[in-house]
């Protein structure tokens, strides 16, 4: 292969791996960066996100702890309180809202 020809391809598979990375999120009330994203959902039972390729689901919240299952297994967060590891992610609470909870996973 010549140089030239390199060239292309290596364009194309530095784009496809960004592509890759930014695609760890599927939802619209998902926003993710290269290895962390921030979640909002609403503060209704059957409200979920997929994020950096695993399910949190809103379970229940009070004015200062979130309930949340994330790959499959039930966290409790609180304001302030530092990321509780799960399913080989970090999340932590950022805000609790009337109407929302947002909270960020990271890698």
């Amino acid at each position: 292969m010549t140089k030239t020809a390199a060239r292309p391809l290596a364009a194309l598979f530095t784009a496809a791996f960004g592509l890759a990375l930014l695609t760890g999120c599927s939802s619209d009330n998902v926003s993710c960066g290269v290895d962390q994203c921030t979640v909002t959902i609403d503060r209704t039972v059957d409200a979920s996100a997929e994020v950096l390729g695993v399910k949190a689901k809103f379970v229940s919240a009070d004015q200062n702890t979130v309930t949340l299952e994330v790959a499959g297994e039930q966290i409790q967060l609180t304001k302030g309180q530092q990321a509780v590891d799960v399913g080989g992610l970090q999340v932590s609470l950022d805000s609790i809202k009337a109407d929302s909870v947002s909270f960020q996973v990271s890698r």
